[in-house]
């Protein structure tokens, strides 16, 4: 299923539903889809947490490309497992229940000491939010992760500048550098530079800033605020279509 048919998925999805935060979930389309084509699939021992819970649609998406999950026309009816945010008891595939912010990314420093005491092999992936990056859970697990020397995991930061409107994040590379992690910066919808940069970990954890675009891929929606938890209504569809097929 290429790009342009996931995001049809996701707003087809949005629409049925009556729910979701479509552009911060197509912010990091690109990313997952990357993730699991080239480490998650392939490597049963990798593990992944989207600790931005909020982003589940391409999550779900994703996992729904890859035969993971079914049944995923139900989102957010009464009784679905697949709700507004992944529940770690009802979907097969999400390694932790996430969307209050800041959760995710310490489950997953938690999965990579539990490996490294068990002496298991496979990385750990976290994929955070820049505004996630304002909660003190975020830098008390990147001080935990270098502490630890945990070279298995890795998180991805989805920097769509979500924060900027309420708190400039400033020099995030530097941040996290000063907490002794490798980091590397790179365009977040580019997936040779996300192959390559977490091929490059070696005896440190390792951060990734991804640099994206909020609501990639539907033009009306990009780096628009007024998008972030709006209704998808039929007429919006319609609207992606016409752009789509031009």
């Amino acid at each position: 299923m290429k790009t342009k048919k996931l995001i049809l998925r996701i707003l087809t999805l949005a629409n049925k539903g009556g729910e979701g935060h479509v552009p911060s979930s197509l912010s990091i389309l690109d990313i997952l889809d990357t993730l699991y084509a080239n480490f998650i699939t392939k490597n049963k021992l990798n593990k992944f947490i989207l600790s931005k819970g909020h982003g589940c649609l391409s999550f779900y998406a994703v996992l729904e490309k890859y035969n993971i999950v079914k049944n995923l026309n139900s989102f957010c009816s009464f009784n679905s497992n697949f709700g507004g945010h992944p529940d770690k008891n009802k979907i097969k595939g999400v390694e932790s229940s996430t969307g209050s912010l800041g959760h995710g990314f310490p489950f997953a420093c938690g999965i990579s000491m539990a490996k490294k005491i068990k002496k298991e092999k496979g990385k750990v992936f976290a994929l955070i939010g820049d505004g996630e990056c304002n909660e003190g859970t975020i830098w008390e697990t990147f001080l935990l992760g270098s502490h630890h020397k945990l070279d298995n995991l890795i998180c991805i930061i989805d920097k769509n500048k979500s924060t900027d409107r309420a708190l400039m994040i400033d020099d995030l590379k530097k941040k996290i550098r000063s907490f002794n992690w490798d980091c590397f910066v790179i365009n977040g919808h580019n997936k040779k530079m996300l192959i390559e940069s977490v091929k490059k970990q070696r005896k440190k954890p390792l951060a990734i800033i991804a640099n994206t675009i909020k609501g990639k891929g539907v033009s009306f929606m990009e780096n628009n605020p007024e998008w972030h938890h709006k209704k998808i209504d039929s007429e919006t569809i319609k609207k992606f279509k016409l752009i789509k097929n031009k």
